[in-house]
């Protein structure tokens, strides 16, 4: 036996493999510790179908700060040889690396004590402080290593594993055979990170199996007697299961179960089974097993194409017990339903999609909990009350838009009837590139076609909501008067094409004052087709509120004015002001057949300063503003160089000759009581303080012309620190009797979070009626977080108006999540009533 020192810098750099025994060597030391680091070393990663962090009703992982990807270095399959020694043994024919030995191969790298290989049985073994490091970051520990140069077969001791994703495995030993199959003896699991005082304390929670078993040729772990224990405890026991080892993406199986509990069907278990029909094609079987109502089946089916995706979702339950639902929609045999979604790009500027739902009965998504109906921390204030299906087509240019879209609406509450089909909508705006005499040219285009079977009406009286004299079906002869109700939904059809153009400039004169004329022609056709329904209209064939039968309207409306702004600049040493008066000046003919017409879309309106110069405050196409009007008010805003920044705005607008378009009554009263409705309207005001980036503050109002009294208020805040936020806004609103908001309101929103100590986090939100004094609506919720683990529990309120012409009920749940990273989470639901 001869030994060789690895010259001064004891190093080898093997470069072509022909000729030589001892590169040949290495080579096969390289190819069987770097391809034993991958296979005895592959189920550190096996919570594969968890890619991403758990969501546990609101808290999060704290996951680690993401590392800056490796570099991909060349696969040149050049191997750096490093050791105090190299000894060759030509009698037995081995060769050995002594001695500190380091093996470098395209971003892969071994560290042991003493590696040998023994050509004769072409077998490898490494011993003492083994350390193999992949390209992507695994780093796989040991004390010893056998292993045949194909890594067929062999074995570890003592192996230890960590990942990029900090993740964690530990064996007291993994043999490999035939190839393609290794048994871990005793392994350990977590995605936990060890305890910094005490590496060798327990993790907070660890999977332990007596065997696990990777088959590299199906790609699936196989735990037996596996137990999941916290910090050290064992809690949980299962003999066995498997799951898709790190290299699959996407692999058949069963995903981690739900539960869940509702008084229509009992207690329910989701057994989810994933099926990965094809790289671009999966489906999703989810029996529920009910203790009451048998099995629901619901299953999803997904495919992802080279220019967008759809899914495609069905429910269906052959009810044992219809009795449960008694007097209800969900009282028959057999409930179901269909929901689908998807959307294409056509190219880089147009996409088309659709929604769509049918179901049996409306009550199915609340009465089974089904996924688009089982939000209670984003429905905190209130349950949808329609599903939207839609057909659409959207383009979007640099300074142009175009979007056309026939909707149908499915009404969760049973209210078909009133609400409208929608076949179509379109939108379109664009802005010249080109300037027009000096400015700028924009049009803009809306149409809509839309039919309801029923008519719906509100009362805006304590008669005519304590007597019923607003519904349907009332014979009273004060019903549905006009003093009594408002006509929120027209039946029959109604259509309405509008196109608008629009000029406007601005100029600066020497003394810094910004002139802005503008003109704005737009033209609307209206044909509205109203159902003779009873309230709608009287026995002289003119509705109560609109006239019946068909109409048709033309209205133009030509407008020209003028914006005046003179922005006024003061810099001192603690900061820059700028106080900016602003008015405008807009003359127009009166608005025609105001009141006369449906009102779909412009029914809400709110006068504040958002829209104090706002040349049309109506929130729709269905209503015009017409008349000359001036908008005057002024802004001012101040940037401390320590305080951070203050604006203020303050105005009011004035109707100055014709027609108020805000003073008549239409079908929903729109515009009465808003403050616009008298000549000289309602002050608005705005204040936003910012003084740093942890506090925001807003306060928006609206106070009675003649004696200030407050008509609107609202205050808001917002803090942001490390440990906790905080948001809280006010509301103040005063009696709107013409749309049925008969007592002042007042009431507080808040919601925040609190960070306890490092791992824990409460949570919650309230809103208080000030009037009633009571807290109707409130979430509280705390957890315990960290990087692998999340337990949480949170007590729920929102109000449930699923059942037509009842008053809305409030739910009330207790949601309990349990979260372990790399693994999945489990929610239960449990009602409180």
């Amino acid at each position: 036996m001869s030994k060789r020192p690895i010259g001064r810098a004891g190093q080898i750099e093997v470069n072509s493999f022909a000729g030589f025994r001892t590169a040949a060597g290495a080579l096969r030391v390289r190819r069987a510790i770097i391809r034993a680091a991958l296979a005895l070393g592959v189920a550190t990663s096996w919570g594969v179908l968890a890619p991403h962090p758990v969501a546990a009703q609101g808290f999060t992982y704290n996951a680690a700060a993401p590392k800056a990807p490796r570099p991909r270095i060349p696969d040149d399959n050049q191997m750096l040889v490093q050791a105090t020694t190299v000894e060759y043994d030509t009698k037995n024919a081995r060769v050995s690396a002594v001695g500190n030995v380091q093996l470098f191969y395209n971003g892969s790298s071994v560290e042991a004590d003493r590696v040998i290989y023994d050509q004769t049985t072409k077998r490898l073994h490494a011993e003492g402080h083994i350390r193999m490091t992949d390209a992507d970051g695994k780093i796989t520990y040991a004390n010893s290593l056998d292993l045949s140069d194909d890594y067929r077969d062999g074995f570890v001791d003592s192996l230890r594993v960590e990942t990029e994703d900090q993740t964690r495995m530990a064996a007291t030993r993994a043999d490999r055979s035939g190839g393609k199959t290794t048994v871990f003896e005793n392994g350990v699991y977590t995605a936990c990170a060890a305890c910094r005082d005490n590496p060798k304390k327990p993790p907070l929670w660890q999977v332990k199996g007596a065997r696990i078993i990777h088959d590299q040729t199906e790609k699936m772990l196989y735990f037996e007697n596996a137990q999941l224990e916290f910090f050290g405890v064992p809690l949980a026991y299962v003999p066995y299961f498997s799951t898709p080892d790190p290299t699959v993406k996407r692999k058949s199986g069963f995903l981690m179960p739900g539960f869940s509990q509702a008084n229509g069907y009992g207690i329910g278990v989701d057994l989810p089974y994933y099926w990965a029909i094809a790289g671009d094609f999966d489906a999703t079987f989810t029996p529920r097993i009910t203790s009451k109502q048998g099995v629901l089946v619901q299953t999803e089916f997904r495919q992802r194409l080279s220019n967008g995706s759809y899914q495609v979702r069905l429910y269906g339950i052959d009810q044992l017990n219809r009795n449960a639902f008694a007097g209800q929609p969900g009282d028959r045999p057999f409930r179901g339903g269909i929901d689908t979604k998807g959307q294409f790009a056509l190219s880089d500027k147009w996409v088309s999609g659709w929604d769509g739902m049918l179901l049996s009965d409306y009550m199915l998504p609340s009465d089974y909990r089904l996924a688009q109906y089982r939000d209670p921390f984003n429905a905190f204030m209130s349950l949808p009350t329609e599903a939207i299906s839609q057909l659409y087509l959207t383009g979007v240019g640099s300074r142009s838009f175009f979007d056309i879209r026939a909707m149908h609406y499915l009404s969760f509450s049973g209210n078909q009837q009133t609400v409208p089909i929608v076949y179509p909508v379109l939108d379109y705006s664009n802005v010249l590139n080109t300037p027009v005499f000096g400015g700028e040219f924009s049009t803009k285009a809306n149409f809509v076609n839309l039919s309801r079977e029923q008519a719906a009406f509100d009362p805006i009286t304590t008669t005519a909501n304590t007597n019923g004299l607003c519904t349907t079906t009332s014979a009273d002869p004060l019903a549905r008067l006009p003093a009594q109700c408002l006509l929120r939904a027209m039946p029959g059809t109604y259509t309405r094409l509008s196109a608008q153009a629009q000029w406007r400039k601005s100029l600066t004169d020497p003394y810094g004052q910004i002139w802005t004329p503008f003109a704005i022609l737009r033209a609307d056709a209206i044909n509205a087709n109203v159902t003779a329904q009873p309230g709608v209209a009287n026995t002289q064939g003119v509705g109560n509120f609109l006239p019946t039968g068909d109409t048709q309207a033309l209205r133009l409306m030509p407008t020209v004015g003028l914006e005046y702004r003179y922005p006024l600049i003061n810099v001192q040493p603690w900061g820059t002001t700028m106080i900016e008066p602003i008015a405008q000046i807009i003359i127009r003919p009166n608005e025609t057949s105001a009141g006369r017409l449906p009102n779909e879309d412009a029914q809400s309106l709110v006068f504040d300063a958002s829209n104090l110069f706002s040349v049309d405050k109506f929130s729709g196409g269905s209503r015009t503003e017409g008349g000359g009007r001036a908008n005057v008010g002024a802004q001012a805003t101040t940037q401390f160089d320590r305080g951070g920044t203050v604006n203020v705005l303050f105005g009011q607008s004035t109707q100055l000759f014709g027609l108020n378009s805000y003073d008549v009554r239409d079908m929903t009263n729109s515009g009465i009581g808003s403050g616009l409705d008298k000549t000289v309207s309602d002050y608005v005001t705005r204040v936003d303080y910012s003084p740093n980036r942890t506090y925001a503050f807003s306060m928006r109002s609206r106070l009675d012309q003649q004696s200030l009294n407050v008509q609107r208020f609202e205050a808001e805040g917002k803090a942001n620190f490390d440990r906790w936020s905080l948001a809280l806004t006010y509301g103040n609103y005063a009696a709107q009797p013409a749309v049925g908001a008969l007592n002042r309101r007042e009431g507080l929103l808040g919601n925040g979070s609190v960070k306890l100590a490092q791992n824990w986090v409460v949570s919650g939100g309230a809103r208080w009626d000030l009037v009633a004094n009571k807290m109707n609506q409130y979430i509280v919720g705390a957890g315990y977080v960290d990087d692998c683990f999340t337990l949480a529990a949170s007590y729920v309120t929102s109000l449930n108006t699923a059942v037509a012409g009842s008053t809305p009920q409030v739910n009330q749940t207790v949601m309990l999540t349990l979260g372990l990273r790399t693994i999945g989470n489990v929610s239960l639901p449990v009602p409180v009533n």
